[in-house]
Order: structure tokens, then C-alpha cells, then sequence
């Protein structure tokens, strides 16, 4: 839910430049007033990435850009007994998903960590699904993150992104950069004004 850089992307309106810190890639007080914000607001998209995913009770699963730490929590519950990752370049953020996320992280079946889209901190081949929602329209080089996220999948692997309709992101784009980024048999569903892609290596 939030962008790899300081930078804020080009094209920006004066209303999307205002409110970029607060949930581009939230900072300070009025970052954590945004996350507080999106907290629980995107629930049912969540839930059906983790269905799309088709995410099983030993997956491993990543999400980048996870915000105020819903989408890990959801997950993490599905992959009861595997393991789920998170990567977020806002520490605000990453403070207030450990909050929410906190029981889960003690007995290590989550592992949230400050970083960027396009520099994994993860080997390759470890994660049976990764998946990131109104992230992807916000890193500087989204092919870049969307090859560190192959990288990061085995082989077989599935990748699920969504976007709402504030993310504003053009759907043939989409196809493009995924194929850029070495993933095949993209699908492509819009449903209730949020876009759904998911894709296999």
C-alpha cells in the first residue's frame, strides 16, 4: 500500500502530492493517521487476493507493501502453519502491523521487515505465493519489483496484485509489466471497481 521511495511519483495532481505522505508512503504523525485510516478498509479485497491465491494451511506467503498489516493478518490465519513475510518502505507502517500482527510474530510464523519493493531481503525460491494490493502504482520501477517478487517465488509460483479505483491503474499496462517481469498466463478480473490480476512462473 505504499511506495519504495521518498520520491513522490511523477504526474502527480496538488491534491495526490498533498495527501502522498499520508498514504503514498505514510511518514510522521500524518502518516500513522493514514494508517490508521486504512486499517480495515480493505477487507473484502484482501480476502479475495487470499482466495484468487488459492493459499494453502503450509504456504509460505510474501506481501509487499502491506501498510497497516490487514492483508498479513488474513493471511496468516489461512497459512496457519506456514509462514507469511511482509516488506514495507514505511516504518510507520511496519510499526503499526507489528502491533497488529505482534502474537503472530513471537512464535515466528510472521516476519514483517522495513525495505523495498525492489530489494527483496529474502532468498530466491522461497515463497509459494506473494501478493501486494494498491502498492505496485506507487514504486518508482515497477518492473523492478515485480522481477525481485519472481525471485522471490518457486518455481510454480503464484502472484496476486489488486488495485482499487483510487489507485487509478491502466489494465494494459498491467499485462505488460508482469511480461516484462518474466510472468506468463496473466489473468485479468474486475469486480466491484477494484482490478484483480494474478499470474503464474
Amino acid at each position: 500500500m505504499t511506495n519504495d521511495s521518498n520520491t513522490k511519483p511523477d504526474g502527480m495532481t496538488r491534491l495526490e502530492s498533498i495527501l502522498y505522505p499520508i498514504f503514498g508512503r505514510p511518514t510522521g504523525l500524518l502518516g500513522r493517521l493514514g494508517g490508521r485510516m486504512m486499517a480495515g478498509r480493505k477487507t473484502d479485497t484482501i480476502e479475495r487476493v487470499v482466495e484468487l491465491l488459492s493459499i494453502r494451511p503450509t504456504d509460505h506467503v510474501l506481501e509487499v507493501g502491506f501498510g497497516p498489516g490487514d492483508g498479513i493478518q488474513i493471511a496468516s490465519t489461512v497459512a496457519s502453519e506456514g509462514f507469511v513475510a511482509g516488506v514495507d518502505y514505511s516504518r510507520p507502517m511496519v510499526e503499526m502491523a507489528h502491533d497488529r500482527n505482534a502474537a503472530a510474530i513471537e512464535t515466528g510464523s510472521v516476519e514483517l521487515q522495513y525495505g523495498a519493493a525492489a530489494d527483496l531481503p529474502y532468498e530466491d525460491d522461497r515463497f509459494d505465493r506473494a501478493f501486494s494490493i494498491n502498492s505496485m502504482q506507487l514504486w518508482p520501477d515497477a518492473c523492478a519489483g515485480l522481477e525481485e517478487m519472481r525471485r522471490v517465488l518457486k518455481p510454480g509460483g503464484t502472484i496476486a496484485l489488486a488495485f482499487t479505483s483510487h489507485a487509478h491503474q491502466s489494465r494494459d499496462e498491467l499485462v505488460s509489466v508482469l511480461s516484462k517481469a518474466g510472468f506468463e498466463d496473466v489473468q485479468i478480473d474486475e469486480n466491484d471497481d477494484t482490478l484483480y490480476v494474478i499470474s503464474r512462473i
